[in-house]
């Protein structure tokens, strides 16, 4: 299909979606790490459908505020992002759509502007013109990948899912002459193969990866900033001098549990501003668009290694207590990066 008439396709989709039920995000699709994965199941054949009525709910001008997200109400705070293919007059136009799981492939995408054509110029942030996550509809399974830009505007990063089902890809970027606080574009891609439903994360505080316990303290609030901080140790020591990764000595990924909104922030502080310290201790300032269950994915980098512990967390829910975390190791799927 070409683009013109892809673009057609989605903007007749997009109108019918708008015009219908309003509703927060897509159904799951299971994908398999059993241990890992946060509950809201759900089956992926309305995964399309449900994330652009989702987008309705937490549509904004903006997708950053204080990380990459807009908002969806007047006391919900910046909105996730992600839940939209187009948004602001850009597309992401995955090339690949299908990988078989187990096996390395080539994920390959565009971002076309309004006039179709590829996008080529792009403001740097975080020391990387774009930005690219791809995680598993069960949160399982997560990757933070920086693809190459060839001169055409293609897109290109190896990539290789360890287990089949649906997974949500999300382009995160500030285009030249674009939105001044940047977009977050999603889109899907299947990973071909046997499968069985994940079951839910156990709520915990601490996650364990290589060694490393990394300690979750704070609370997400739907419409209110709060303060997250994790705690890293090594050997039963605290960490005091973790190294920076990507101009921060911490970078945070969240995204909700059922339709994978996307809500990306960023340490409070960063390297040589005389105040932060490389750790143990790096906080986080986010809010969390809506009441629900998000997983929480924290990279850092030490000893020449960048390293990835997934919480799961409620918003809303009540008492800092029903906050949860599991280990989001290698092994476990949780972590993965390619630069």
């Amino acid at each position: 299909m070409n683009t013109a008439a892809r673009a057609g396709l989605f903007a007749g989709a997009l109108a019918v979606a708008f015009a219908g039920a309003y509703g927060v995000g897509s159904a799951v699709g299971p994908v398999t790490d059993e241990d890992t994965a946060p509950a809201h199941g759900g089956h992926a054949a309305d995964a399309g459908a449900g994330a652009e009525e989702g987008a309705k709910e937490d549509a904004g001008a903006g997708k950053k505020g204080d990380g990459h997200g807009g908002g969806h109400g007047e006391d919900a705070g910046p909105a996730a992002g992600g839940l939209q293919l187009s948004e602001a007059g850009y597309t992401l136009d995955l090339d690949t759509e299908r990988v078989d799981a187990g096996s390395p492939a080539e994920l390959r995408f565009a971002v076309r502007g309004a006039d179709g054509e590829p996008v080529t110029s792009y403001e740097r942030e975080h020391g990387k013109e774009l930005h690219l996550i791809v995680a598993s509809r069960d949160l399982g399974t997560y990757r933070h990948l920086h693809p190459v830009r060839d001169a055409d505007g293609t897109w290109s990063t190896p990539v290789e899912l360890p287990k089949a089902g649906d997974y949500r890809v999300f382009a995160d970027f500030v285009p030249t002459g674009g939105p001044e606080n940047g977009l977050t574009l999603g889109g899907d891609l299947a990973a071909a193969g046997d499968y069985r439903p994940a079951l839910p994360a156990e709520p915990e505080r601490t996650a364990t990866v290589d060694g490393y316990e990394v300690t979750l303290d704070g609370a997400l609030t739907p419409g209110s900033a709060r303060e997250v901080e994790f705690s890293v140790e090594k050997d039963g020591k605290p960490v005091t001098d973790l190294q920076p990764y990507l101009g921060a000595y911490g970078h945070l990924v969240a995204l909700r549990a059922g339709d994978l909104a996307y809500l990306h922030v960023h340490p409070n502080g960063e390297p040589g501003d005389g105040s932060t310290e490389p750790g143990p201790e790096v906080a986080f300032s986010a809010t969390a668009p809506s009441t629900g269950s998000y997983r929480l994915f924290l990279d850092f980098k030490h000893e020449g290694e960048v390293r990835t512990a997934a919480f799961t967390v409620t918003a809303g829910g009540g008492a800092d207590g029903e906050q949860g975390a599991e280990s989001g190791s290698d092994e476990e799927d949780g972590g993965g990066h390619s630069h």
